[in-house]
């Protein structure tokens, strides 16, 4: 017992430093940087949203119709890509960054693009989308690509969501100075 009595705390405590972590992050942000998140999740959402018709438009049709969970899964992903655009931004009257950025900012990049395609491939209609019914058909699309939507919705927004923590905990691990006005 008093193993999982310590591993429960370390989580707790990880859990509770990283929600700490983000909420400064969060603090610091300029009203810059709090329009790039607006912006960005706006452009997120309406990119996701108008192709795979979660916003009913006359250019794009669905055959199926939209699961409920996909509403929630579209806008929660469209609000942690737009926090995620904003930490790109840097305030106004901030050093420039050093040349040599490093990796894991990268590594984040990649994994909120990773996350966001996801979440498209999820919420979309599976016969509509073009990718899946030449790799499956119309009955492989159904049968077998259907089913794993959610699941494709859970790591999307689990990629997004690591992302993001990642870039604000870089912000506040190593926060870009001012530059001095002469």
């Amino acid at each position: 017992m008093p193993v999982r009595s310590t591993s429960l705390r370390r989580l707790t405590s990880s859990a509770r430093s990283t929600g700490t972590l983000t909420v400064a992050a969060l603090r610091m942000w300029s009203a810059r940087q709090v329009l790039a998140a607006v912006a960005g999740t706006v452009v997120v959402a309406v990119t996701i949203g108008v192709p795979t018709v979660l916003i009913p438009n006359p250019v794009f049709g669905r055959e199926i119709p939209v699961e409920p969970w996909s509403y929630p899964v579209w806008l929660l992903t469209s609000v942690l890509a737009g926090l995620l655009v904003a930490t790109y931004v840097r305030p106004r009257g901030a050093a420039e960054p050093p040349v040599d950025a490093p990796a894991e900012g990268e590594r984040a990049s990649r994994a909120g693009m990773a996350g966001g395609l996801l979440t498209w491939f999820a919420v979309g209609c599976p016969v509509c989308n073009k990718i899946v019914l030449l790799a499956l058909g119309y009955t492989g699309a159904l049968t077998w690509f259907a089913p794993v939507q959610p699941f494709l919705a859970a790591a999307g927004l689990a990629l997004t969501a690591a992302a993001l923590l990642v870039r604000l905990r870089g912000q506040v691990a190593c926060p870009v100075p001012a530059v001095a006005r002469g």
